[in-house]
């Protein structure tokens, strides 16, 4: 069966982004391959094997347009408050946080936050099927 390892970006700032997805999430720079006219970054984090893959075009000056068919990524938390809390703190400016309760009953406690490209990240409660 298939296993999912990454997700690739495109982002216009390495030290800008590398700095955000190490605050937000705690990843590191797994591996580094650097081309002539690219660099890939691969980051992850001690609680999970799946990496975020940074692509950095050398010869870009411009943000990319995410365009209208990009969602977004999403990471649980054990605890979606304090994460909020330590986001705000660190000035990293998440939305605000939302119970998704369709029918009345919660199934989904989040918010999202944006990486300097704008790309979206849905911060979950750990439970249920976001695990």
């Amino acid at each position: 069966m298939a296993k999912a390892i990454h997700t690739m970006i495109r982002v216009l700032d390495e030290a800008r982004s590398l700095e955000f997805y190490d605050k937000a999430f705690g990843m590191k720079v797994a591996e580094r391959m650097d081309f002539e006219t690219f660099t890939l970054i691969y980051l992850s984090n001690s609680d999970s094997t799946f990496e975020v893959e940074l692509t950095i075009n050398k010869d870009r000056t411009e943000p990319y347009d995410l365009g209208n068919g990009y969602g977004h990524l999403a990471v649980s938390v054990p605890d979606v408050v304090a994460e909020h809390t330590r986001m705000e703190a660190a000035g990293l400016q998440p939305r605000r946080i939302v119970d998704f309760a369709p029918g009345g009953t919660v199934i989904a406690r989040f918010f999202f936050i944006a990486d300097p490209d704008g790309y979206r990240i849905e911060v979950l409660q750990r439970g249920g099927r976001y695990l």
